[in-house]
């Protein structure tokens, strides 16, 4: 049987449950990281029983959910059933919470000081969201938690908010856009936050693992003191931006944090949650990394744009002072930085750029700053055009005659793995490949490059080299450490 490291971290106020969702309690593993276990019951495959027993080989506090399907849970549950759990089964002790679902608390006795009502809505913030915290908060429990489905990111103020109404509370954002209301959430007074044992066994959307709460975003050290800065995007889930921040604010010992923020509606973003003079959210967000597909957009939102980043066209770092926002693009010298390690001198090199989405604007800047001569290859010769620089169909392209061929295009990405612009035989000659994507570390275009003979570069590279810069622009700190290793 399972035992938590309950206390982990006695002098933290940050309290982190850890749900457990299986089929049988005896298949339960090893539980680190937490400060509560809350046992699933709806996830058995039959009425739980014996739990007096069970409970009595699991140290710490223990939180009892039986949820119906249509509250999340894993099972269908009449009412009758519920009711007959809670009143006559689920047992009763100092160290056992029970939570239990807003339309029941009129019909049970429990010991309302370690009872949790709760609400979940998979759908959205529902319009009566202040109607259903009063109804909640009319009832006897200790605790009240309100879980919704955040579809963007601005979803998360009114969750934000409800910490503000008095009451115990566990308020949650579900979902990738949520991910905020998770790890700032007891820094801002929330009763714990929910964290799984694992990528696998996350019981809601956007759940963090308990480990990555506590070592990768350090909730126990935030505070309304601590630097927020984080990624812009959509996607953003995949990035290792919060392992190389996150890490580099423990390096330096810094009080800060950085999160993925997946963002739908920037204009909306910048307008209620980034610019000091409009947000409807305090914290002290100091800097964000902005990725696709928002580069140019956010440029519309900022007070001063640097002079390089509106010649590129495209914005990735933002930096909060006081009351304005300035816009840099940290793109272009993170590409060169790895470049320049290979090439003693750019200038005159031949180079080939395949794509002509937005990734390849600040690579095809850098090199022009660099003097050397640059060729677009695209399946679309008419888009690339508009670079203002050669373009060059890519289905016949052979690139023997090019010192560096780079990879704009999402080909080898996450979604697109094992895929890849060009083969070895249309490298053969090169004598640098340059891939821009970095999750994964080798993608199917390295490989083919390799097998060409060619010198290979990463994304990974070029992503540390411009996170560097950006950290400096946050917070004034140099650093030294890149985090590749741990990254790759």
């Amino acid at each position: 049987m399972s035992r938590s490291r309950h206390g982990s971290n006695p002098s933290s106020s940050a309290k982190i449950c850890v749900p457990v969702c299986e089929t049988s309690l005896g298949t339960l593993r090893a539980i680190e990281w937490a400060d509560f276990i809350e046992l699933r019951l709806d996830c058995l495959e039959s009425d739980p029983d014996n739990l007096t027993e069970i409970l009595k080989d699991i140290s710490g506090p223990v939180i009892l959910t039986f949820r119906p399907s249509e509250q999340g849970g894993h099972r269908q549950l009449s009412r009758e059933e519920r009711l007959r759990f809670w009143n006559n089964v689920a047992p009763r002790s100092e160290r056992i919470w029970w939570d239990i679902e807003g339309d029941l608390a009129d019909e049970i006795s429990p010991d309302w000081s370690r009872v949790i009502v709760s609400h979940h809505d998979f759908n959205g913030v529902p319009d009566d969201l202040n109607d259903i915290y009063k109804r909640l908060a009319a009832t006897p429990a200790q605790v009240i938690k309100i879980a919704v489905q955040a579809n963007d990111i601005v979803d998360c103020i009114p969750v934000f908010k409800l910490l503000d109404e008095g009451r115990e509370i566990i308020p949650i954002a579900m979902g990738n856009a949520g991910i905020a209301t998770r790890v700032l959430g007891p820094s801002r007074g929330a009763f714990l936050t929910y964290g799984s044992l694992d990528d696998e066994t996350a019981t809601a959307p956007g759940q963090v693992t308990a480990r990555n709460l506590r070592s990768l975003y350090n909730i126990d050290q935030i505070d309304d003191d601590t630097i927020v800065c984080g990624l812009v995007g959509l996607p953003v889930m995949h990035s290792v931006s919060p392992q190389i921040h996150n890490g580099w604010f423990a390096a330096e010992q810094l009080n800060g944090v950085y999160l993925p923020f997946e963002v739908k509606d920037v204009d909306s973003f910048i307008t209620r949650m980034v610019h000091p003079r409009t947000r409807e959210l305090s914290w002290n967000l100091r800097g964000l990394s902005v990725t696709a597909p928002h580069k140019q957009t956010v440029m519309d939102h900022l007070d001063w744009i640097a002079p390089d980043a509106k010649e590129i066209g495209a914005v990735n770092t933002v930096v909060i002072e006081t009351d304005r926002l300035l816009g840099y693009n940290t793109d272009a010298p993170g590409f060169i930085d790895p470049l320049l390690r290979k090439f003693d001198s750019l200038a005159g090199r031949r180079a080939a750029i395949i794509g002509a989405g937005g990734a390849a604007r600040a690579v095809i800047w850098a090199l022009r700053r660099q003097n050397a001569n640059v060729t677009i290859f695209a399946r679309n010769v008419s888009k690339a055009e508009s670079f203002g620089v050669a373009c060059q169909p890519l289905a016949s392209a052979t690139f023997g005659d090019y010192d560096l061929v780079v990879n704009t295009t999402p080909l080898g990405s996450s979604a697109y793995v094992g895929q890849s612009p060009v083969t070895a035989e249309q490298l053969s000659g090169v004598r640098c490949a340059y891939d821009l994507i970095y999750n994964p570390a080798d993608t199917r275009f390295l490989s083919e490059a390799r097998k060409a003979g060619c010198d290979t570069i990463g994304g990974l590279e070029m992503l540390v080299a411009q996170a560097k810069i950006q950290f400096e622009l946050w917070t004034g700190r140099k650093v030294n450490t890149d985090f590749t290793d741990e990254c790759g």
